[in-house]
């Protein structure tokens, strides 16, 4: 199994993605190949192998499914005798048609040559979609209600089952109906742990390799990061549970609490922190598990990447199997557009409020501005961790703070100057914590963002350049001492966080999809070093999460298709000023969605019409119109159980004269009406936007974004 896992990885800023602060990728970042162990790259390598055409979810012959499925596998049985019949380290045959195998460049330029095969691309490692951007003053808690009935799965680092946040309940629902999951045994997890609320875990290495995972990661459904644990309690974590921990809201409750989770860890630690991930050939498998399961709603904090690669296909493949699929658009709007860009993919950007959360204050000196969550001051002498390791640390040690590294004689009492990197922030609190500390200021010693994090002592994360002032003041002073001081934080107006990633003017389609909040949302975790089960996430992932509970609320009250959910999500969210390529439909406004009469239905069919280019049969709630291009239609359904009437308007458009025809409908109880978007403008180059909405008796509108590039 050891050689399986040989990767390409993907880059990112910053070093390591930050787990406990966040949800899902930096989209976009460009792979670049690199090993395990060493930096030359060992051949064969492992590839992804997808075939044309879909797997048995999307199947819609005269054959049975089981008949089907046999035919992908001998076609798969006869590419692999082609390359001598190496043993795949997986097979798919329901979301997509594919296999994960090892080979040489000659064997994968052998296989991209049958006609049957779509792709044969190499294993790569993406990030979770992490960021550590302080950008909250205060806890926000998903608080929804509603999700009975339905499963939700997350693909992420797997689950934390234990504790009242993922308990069976009375208040949990019926049981789903059509899921049949399994709960896969492994190191420090029985199946008796998936219980009525935790309805399936399955865990997923070949990709990244067992011998490749940290020495403190479990081979099991168990998640060590925390990052699937927080995502799956802000989508479905149960409702009225105690938090416990003073300054944090008295309770707690998931977006979606009535519903039921089904968690498949793809996602996992490496001994380098900056190597953690989740590999495509995971994820892929661990699609394929949920699509063949049954779930409802599928979430996917994970980077994403450009093109149609076979993650993107196993996606398509759930979609095709009528389940709702959510991702995050990525947090790496300065260099990659957000993804994935696919129709069948709901994309959620991230938004953020302001406000710094505290201050260190020099004696006789100036304040420093950085993040603070712990809402009481500190007044003591403050010394640099590198100049106080125990005996057997070294110096560097010390000044990570590394658990263990610190002097106790001479930290006791003090504020201690703690460099980010090597281990986890919050571990960081935890061992000037144990040395006796009173309080910690965290300094980034290289550009990046500052993190809202729970920590064991009162503690200021200040950014590089307020971080070395401080180290810099510390040096000069004979007996140094800081005062931690927590500031009047207010969230100020909802905006796009500047990182969120935002959509490619030329893409087929507007991208994100909408946004949601993604900074300062209060999330159950995996226990740290000291026990604490509370984190804050942030970032796209918190939003992808909230985006799937909320998904989850829609299909327990209403019988509607996936498309239809997707569909009603963008159409009733709020337009923000940042533009449809920033925010696209706008901000998720869950009491408009629910009582939203109006859709625009998708054959799933047609997905795959796009994957072979038919790109104008989609009818996504978003219109993207390029070069030349002048003319757009769009099939609008009513939802209701009576006939009503709808008028529509354009509105937002700085350069081109938009109309829409008809001018107004009548839709009788399902029925739909088809009507048709021209614009004049100018033919210079630029990127104009704005929006459609249609306006019921009701006062509902509906509404979806245009965007035109020339």
């Amino acid at each position: 199994m050891g050689q399986v896992g040989n990767v390409v990885r993907r880059m990112r800023r910053g070093g390591r993605a930050v787990l406990g602060a966040t949800v899902l990728a930096l989209a976009g970042a460009a792979l670049v190949p690199t090993a395990h162990a060493d930096d030359a790259p060992r051949d064969p390598q492992l590839h992804l192998v997808t075939f044309a055409g879909p797997g048995t979810a999307g199947y819609d012959g005269p054959r049975s499914r089981a008949s089907f499925r046999a035919e992908l596998t001998r076609r798969q049985d006869a590419a692999l005798r082609r390359i001598g019949s190496p043993t795949p380290a997986y097979r798919w045959t329901t979301a997509l048609s594919g296999f994960a195998v090892r080979l040489t460049p000659a064997q994968a330029d052998d296989l991209r040559a049958l006609p049957h095969v779509a792709d044969v691309e190499e294993n790569s490692v993406r990030p979770l979609a992490a960021t550590g951007a302080a950008l909250a003053a205060r806890a926000d808690v998903p608080g929804g209600r509603g999700g009975a009935g339905v499963v939700v799965g997350v693909v992420d680092s797997g689950i934390w089952p234990e504790g009242p946040i993922f308990a069976p309940g009375p208040g949990l629902g019926d049981a789903a109906s059509g899921f049949d999951g399994t709960c896969q045994p492994g190191e420090e997890w029985e199946p008796a742990a998936c219980s009525g609320k935790l309805a399936a875990a399955s865990w997923f290495v070949e990709g990244f390799g067992r011998e490749h995972v940290s020495s403190t990661e479990v081979l099991s459904p168990r998640d060590v990061l925390g990052h699937g644990t927080q995502v799956a309690s802000v989508a479905v974590g149960n409702a009225r549970v105690s938090t416990g921990v003073a300054g944090l809201p008295a309770n707690y409750s998931g977006t979606a609490p009535r519903a039921r989770l089904a968690s498949y860890k793809a996602c996992w630690s490496a001994p380098n922190p900056s190597d953690d991930g989740c590999a495509t050939a995971d994820l892929v498998a661990a699609v394929d598990r949920a699509v063949e399961e049954g779930v409802d709603v599928l979430n996917l904090s994970v980077s994403g990447s450009d093109g149609t690669g076979a993650v993107d296909r196993a996606l398509l493949g759930a979609a095709e199997a009528g389940i709702v699929v959510v991702a995050a658009a990525g947090n790496d709007a300065e260099h990659a557009y957000a993804a994935p860009e696919t129709p069948w993919v709901t994309t959620v950007g991230g938004l953020a409020g302001t406000g710094a959360a505290g201050s260190v204050r020099l004696a006789g000196g100036p304040r420093l501005a950085g993040a603070m969550t712990v809402r009481r001051s500190v007044d003591a002498p403050v010394v640099l961790a590198s100049a106080v390791p125990a005996p057997g640390s070294t110096r560097d040690e010390a000044a990570r703070c590394v658990p263990g590294a610190l002097d106790a004689s001479r930290t006791a009492g003090a504020v201690v100057v703690c460099q980010r990197g090597e281990v986890a922030r919050i571990a960081k609190s935890t061992a000037v914590a144990r040395a006796d500390g009173v309080g910690m200021v965290l300094v980034n010693t290289a550009p990046g963002s500052v993190a809202y994090d729970l920590h064991d002592v009162p503690t200021v994360h200040l950014d590089e350049a307020a971080g070395d002032r401080l180290v810099q003041w510390v040096r000069r002073q004979d007996d140094p001492r800081v005062g931690l001081d927590p500031t009047d934080g207010r969230v100020g107006p909802v905006r796009v966080a500047g990182w969120s990633a935002g959509g490619d003017p030329l893409g087929s389609f507007v991208k994100p999809d909408l946004v949601a909040p993604a900074t300062g949302i209060l999330a159950a975790t995996a226990p740290g070093p000291s026990g604490d089960r509370w984190a804050f996430l942030n970032g796209t992932s918190a939003a992808a999460a909230r985006t799937s509970g909320l998904a989850a609320t829609l299909l327990a009250r209403h019988d509607w298709s996936a498309p239809v959910v997707r569909s009603v999500l963008a159409t009733s969210a709020r337009p923000l000023p940042a533009g449809a390529l920033r925010s696209g439909s706008g901000r998720a406004r869950p009491e408009v969605a629910m009582r939203t009469r109006l859709a625009y239905d998708t054959d799933p069919a047609a997905y795959r019409g796009w994957l072979r280019g038919a790109r104008a049969d989609v009818n996504s709630a978003s219109i993207a119109l390029h070069g030349g291009d002048t003319r757009a239609t769009r099939t609008i359904t009513n939802l209701d159980d009576e006939a009503r009437y709808w008028s529509v308007e354009a509105d937002g458009f700085g350069r081109h004269d938009v109309e829409v025809a008809p001018a107004a409908v009548r839709l009788g109880p399902g029925e739909s009406a088809t009507y048709t978007v021209r614009v004049q403008g100018p033919a210079r180059r630029g990127v104009d936007d704005g929006t459609i909405t249609w306006r019921g008796p009701d006062g509902v509108r509906v509404r979806i974004p245009v965007v035109i590039s020339r």
